[in-house]
């Protein structure tokens, strides 16, 4: 029996999505992507597989994590379910996000007066005397691991 001609190598899928095949076969095994037809022994993937890897590429940059990704792919694709789960995580990551931001917004600003510092040494430079201008040091940690998914 022939497979349908729809069907994609991983080396097709790797390639179209711009994913590793050891990338595609780690989601294959954590169950992000069902499990292929085989023909020969070898993966034969719907097209509709290059969306999901979508889904799951746009997520990850966007800082979701591979159990949140797995929360959304989990609702079939026609369902409503999956963007009311997509709203509350992103409702949830939203502060930390924003707090990054701000942390960054003044390390910016502490950097930029550093940059044009003039001071002839740093016992003289008033941005050592002035703690309250930068973040604490553990801010950014804490709220890039929340915010980033990761998990200590």
């Amino acid at each position: 029996m022939n497979p349908p001609s729809d069907l994609l190598t991983i080396g097709d899928v790797s390639r179209m999505a711009g994913k590793a095949a050891s990338s595609v076969r780690y989601y294959e095994h954590i169950g992000l992507i069902p499990p292929p037809m085989r023909v020969s022994g070898r993966r034969r993937y719907p097209s509709a597989v290059l969306r999901t890897l979508a889904v799951i590429d746009s997520a990850q940059r966007a800082g979701l994590t591979l159990e949140e990704i797995r929360s959304l792919l989990a609702v079939s694709p026609g369902n409503t379910a999956a963007t009311e789960r997509l709203r509350q995580i992103a409702v949830r990551k939203l502060p930390d996000v924003h707090a990054l931001i701000e942390r960054a917004e003044r390390v910016r600003g502490w950097l930029e007066a550093a940059a044009a510092c003039a001071c002839p040494s740093l016992d003289d430079c008033p941005l050592f005397d002035e703690p309250g201008r930068l973040p604490p040091r553990d801010s950014a940690a804490d709220v890039g691991a929340r915010a980033g998914g990761r998990q200590g």
